[in-house]
């Protein structure tokens, strides 16, 4: 029987050897590391903000400027990311290294959007809006601790690689 790999799975080690220098190289990289703790310091201001209004019935348009912020760097951290991702695995999304980070990235990206046409739209009322806001927040800290796991992955497989032992996988 032929056993073929699933092009999800990830080779030994989150990158090779060709993948690591591009990923060194690209000022891509660079502008990730920037744009992912400022989209967690909006992210911080915005749930106090949406967590004041659902608690106190105050501070709706501070919450809504703040999830448009949240949003807006969300598209944008997703778009830059998907830059990096073609210029060091050579596809856009879904490189087997991010497969479930981009999946999930897509999820919450769709609730951010839902969001977005609650409040456009006039569907949903000041409530449903906030709790659509936390659920999109929920699904973003999921996604954050992927991506933090595969951060941490990469400092091993880098510090493996230095010691001169085989890599770690990821």
């Amino acid at each position: 029987m032929h056993t073929d790999k699933s092009r999800h799975s990830v080779p030994p080690g989150l990158y090779s050897p060709e993948e690591r220098a591009r990923r060194d190289a690209t000022v891509w990289t660079t502008i990730q590391g920037i744009l992912a703790p400022l989209q967690f310091v909006i992210f911080l201001v915005s749930l106090v903000l949406v967590l004041r209004y659902l608690s106190t019935g105050e501070g709706y348009a501070a919450a809504t400027v703040s999830i448009l912020l949240k949003t807006l760097a969300l598209y944008v951290i997703m778009v830059t990311g998907a830059i990096w991702e073609k210029i060091v695995f050579g596809q856009y999304l879904f490189a087997p290294a991010f497969f479930w980070e981009d999946v999930f990235s897509f999820a919450v990206i769709a609730l951010h959007t839902l969001y977005l046409w609650g409040l456009f739209s006039g569907a949903m009322d000041a409530q449903t809006q906030m709790t659509v806001a936390l659920a999109a927040y929920a699904a973003y800290v999921v996604n954050a601790v992927q991506f933090l796991l595969k951060l941490r992955a990469a400092r091993l497989q880098a510090s493996a690689l230095s010691e001169g032992r085989p890599e770690v996988t990821a």
